[in-house]
């Protein structure tokens, strides 16, 4: 993967996450469930905290400080990505990368992530997401896959005689 490529793959992400959000933000009501499919809603909230909310309570009100701690791992993901030599790790890191910014640019925006997808089993919700928490799992499940494979080929073979 090129780096024309990876930073490519990158703006996709970020493109993706921020018109899907701002298609919920024009649609969508806070506090009002769009059913989808069974299981699946579309519903608009806004996330002041880490993944799923963690330190949402700790992180209120201070979206500069989340952004700032977000965008130094962010910066520490951008080198691993062009220092990668696998591909599929080098895509995986871009992902994650992508919706890294995707999220700061709404808490810079905004103070908080938009989130708007609502997966459910009868009274339980997954917590809501969005596009850039998408595209961050997807990257660190391809990171998972490279590693392994990467570790495959450079375990010796052993000896079956």
């Amino acid at each position: 993967m090129t780096k024309a490529m990876l930073i490519s793959l990158i703006a996709a992400a970020v493109l993706a996450d921020q018109l899907t959000k701002a298609a919920a933000l024009s649609l969508l009501s806070q506090g009002t469930a769009v059913p989808v499919l069974p299981g699946f809603n579309f519903s608009l909230g806004f996330n002041t905290g880490a993944s799923f909310g963690m330190m949402g309570g700790f992180m209120a009100g201070k979206p500069l400080l989340m952004a700032g701690l977000t965008g130094a791992l962010t910066i520490a993901f951008a080198v691993m990505a062009f220092r990668a030599q696998h591909a599929l790790e080098r895509a995986g890191f871009a992902l994650v990368v992508g919706g890294a910014l995707g999220n700061i640019i709404d808490r810079l925006r905004q103070g908080a992530v938009t989130d708007f997808l609502d997966f459910y089993w009868r009274d339980w919700h997954w917590p809501t997401f969005n596009v850039a928490d998408i595209c961050i799992t997807l990257g660190a499940v391809l990171i998972l896959l490279a590693s392994l494979h990467l570790r495959r080929r450079k375990e010796p073979v052993l000896d079956q005689s």
